[in-house]
């Protein structure tokens, strides 16, 4: 018998599992005002249920309203895997981050909604350096345990849209493309395409076990996110993405690129595109 595919709006409710306690402490910083402030920042509505129907509705919202950018990183800012204070980059600050951020921050918000949620770590596969991936912490994924468990990833770029089922090893159609989940040893492979992404640490971890990894990647020169910057965001129909001089626009598949050669212009796309508010100072350092 076939599961339903991961598109498919069935509804399923939380079941509390043993590692789940790993994890109380992410609602801890976020009060009901947080928790409305979080959900104004992305659009959505507070599920009546911490149920998939939800979750989907979240995990969709939250990739169409906050980006996924590099810009503490190039400024030299400060990045603290602490619940209150990644909630507070992306809702007072009205900002977005990488894996650590936005993945840290929407598992406090789904755990404070009443969903069991572990942090899980991975290995990401370098489209550049085919081979094993790199090592153990280098991104930051979420394991919400329903009736069965699915994986939701806010934080890595180009994703798929909804949750995946972590159970499924045939291929799962998301509006972002196929994906595929393979076991390898006591690990996941998460593939997209037939091309893996990234490889899971089933075991469920804290927050603070990926400060170091965190501040290598903000630190390192050898770090991707210490070389270039960064800013993307999907739309409704395909991907928009500040890099450098261009603004990139995917829509349908075509790749349309449009250059910003004056300042004004990049600061202009960062506010109208992102909703990020730089001054001609930021813009230097990123450039």
């Amino acid at each position: 018998m076939t599961r339903p595919s991961s598109t498919e709006d069935t509804t399923e409710r939380v079941t509390e599992h043993p590692d789940s306690q790993l994890n109380e402490h992410l609602d801890s910083q976020l009060d009901e005002q947080r928790v409305a402030a979080y959900l104004a920042r992305i659009g959505a509505q507070r599920p009546e249920l911490p149920d998939l129907a939800g979750l989907r509705a979240l995990q969709r919202a939250h990739l169409a309203t906050v980006p996924f950018e590099n810009l503490s990183v190039r400024l030299g800012e400060p990045i603290v895997l602490e619940p209150a204070a990644l909630v507070a980059k992306l809702v007072d600050r009205r900002r977005g981050g990488f894996c650590y951020e936005l993945n840290g921050a929407f598992a406090a918000l789904l755990t404070a909604l009443g969903y069991q949620v572990d942090l899980l770590a991975a290995r990401v596969f370098a489209e550049e350096r085919p081979g094993p991936p790199g090592p153990l912490f280098d991104h930051l994924a979420l394991r919400v345990r329903l009736d069965e468990p699915w994986l939701v990833d806010v934080g890595f770029g180009r994703f798929s849209t909804l949750p995946l089922r972590l159970d499924e090893r045939g291929e799962q159609h998301d509006p972002a493309g196929t994906f595929t989940i393979r076991e390898h040893g006591p690990d996941l492979d998460v593939l997209e395409s037939g091309t893996p992404q990234y490889r899971l640490d089933q075991r469920a971890y804290q927050l603070a076990d990926f400060v170091p990894t965190c501040w290598w990647q903000a630190t390192a020169p050898a770090s991707p996110f210490t070389r270039s910057t960064v800013c993307s965001m999907a739309t409704a129909d395909g991907r928009k993405t500040l890099s450098g001089d261009k603004l990139i626009r995917t829509v349908d598949g075509e790749r349309q690129e449009q250059p910003l050669p004056e300042p004004a212009d990049r600061l202009a796309a960062y506010r109208d595109h992102f909703g990020i508010a730089l001054d001609a100072t930021d813009l230097e350092r990123l450039d």
